[in-house]
């Protein structure tokens, strides 16, 4: 690994690693990673190494400008805050810049911690699935609607942002839990969209390191 460089600690199928790993490769930042299976050794998030880096035991966990953030909408604001060049991940208008966050906050907050892995281990093993399909089916029909008046090409008008990094990686969730995503119209639409942005596409889970051989792309 290259002294300076970033290090991001990330594991290929976590929602909250690929938000980052996007916002990465949108800003064009070169960055070394390091995997943490979630799943491996009873998971290796829970490591004493690790949780000295992350004391929530959580990825993704990035090394930068001689810091250690976690929680992926900090990294996010803090790569747009210090490398404000273009595409920018929130807008210069308060009240635009309010919208992305609310959408953000929406997914990360209100739909993807409901659905996680931790949350799924006790919910067990039955009745896994039909508690995701509940969960991101419910976030999904408020997003929905929040989305038909903020919308354009993308979550908020014509141009990529924070709102579409969460955005995602929560469909590709959805689609993991087999949710029926015809009722979503605009939020399939964006999605099929952004999946065509390179960006999207470097940091996609089936092209990552740690991805699996049967789950390439």
């Amino acid at each position: 690994m290259q002294a300076g460089k970033p290090i991001l600690y990330s594991y290929f199928r976590s929602s909250c690693s690929w938000r980052v790993r996007i916002a990465l490769a949108l800003k064009g930042i070169d960055y070394d990673i390091v995997p943490i299976n979630l799943v491996k050794d009873g998971g290796q998030q829970y490591s004493k190494e690790f949780e000295t880096l992350n004391p929530m035991k959580q990825v993704p966990t990035l090394k930068i400008d001689g810091i250690t953030i976690t929680q992926s909408l900090a990294i996010i604001e803090y790569l747009e805050e210090t490398r404000p060049t273009a595409p920018r991940l929130l807008p210069l208008d308060p009240k635009e810049r309010a919208s992305v966050r609310m959408i953000s906050d929406l997914i990360a907050s209100g739909i993807q911690p409901l659905q996680n892995l931790s949350i799924l281990k006790k919910v067990g093993q039955e009745t896994q699935l039909a508690w995701a399909q509940a969960v991101i089916s419910s976030g999904f029909k408020a997003l929905e609607s929040v989305l038909q008046s903020t919308a354009g090409k993308y979550c908020l008008g014509n141009e990529i942002s924070m709102a579409d990094l969460c955005l995602v990686p929560q469909v590709a969730n959805a689609e993991r839990y087999k949710v029926d995503l015809s009722p979503y119209p605009t939020i399939t639409r964006i999605y099929k969209t952004l999946l065509t942005v390179e960006a999207f596409q470097v940091s996609h889970p089936s092209r990552q390191p740690d991805t699996p051989p049967e789950l390439r792309a």
